[in-house]
């Protein structure tokens, strides 16, 4: 009489070898899906630029974050990012030029990734707490 079924061995060795795949994937899963968050906190910060333009062509100076009608503290769509506003007064009493800065928070661990904060000014000049065009351009 033939017996069908797997043994132990052939179950076990199953088992193991989904465990290393798993090992390998989620690591690179975690990675891929926080690169795919950092799209939260630039669309935010591209908002925001263009609030402060608007505000700009209306004011003599950019604006804090509650005078562009934007909630103080502002969190991105997603929640992953939260944006603050400091306009700088580089003239003698009106602020001319702002910086954006979009902190990752703690929602989905967000708050580990490599990048860490983007800032954006009015000279569309941005940094990143990485390697600046690496993570502006992933």
């Amino acid at each position: 009489m033939k017996m069908k079924g797997f043994t132990l061995i052939e179950l076990m060795i199953v088992v193991a070898i989904i465990g290393v795949l798993a090992a390998i994937a989620l690591p690179a899963y975690q990675d891929y899906a926080k690169q795919a968050r950092r799209a939260d906190g630039k669309t935010a910060l591209f908002n925001v630029q263009m609030a402060e333009e608007k505000y700009r062509a209306n004011n003599p100076d950019y604006g804090t974050l509650v005078e562009m009608s934007f909630p103080n503290p502002y969190i991105s769509s997603d929640g992953y990012y939260s944006i603050t506003v400091v306009p700088v007064d580089t003239s003698g009493g009106v602020p001319s030029t702002y910086i954006a800065t979009a902190a990752p928070t703690t929602k989905a661990n967000q708050n580990t990734d490599d990048c860490g904060s983007f800032v954006l000014n009015s000279s569309d000049q941005f940094t990143a707490g990485g390697n600046d065009e690496a993570c502006w351009n992933r």
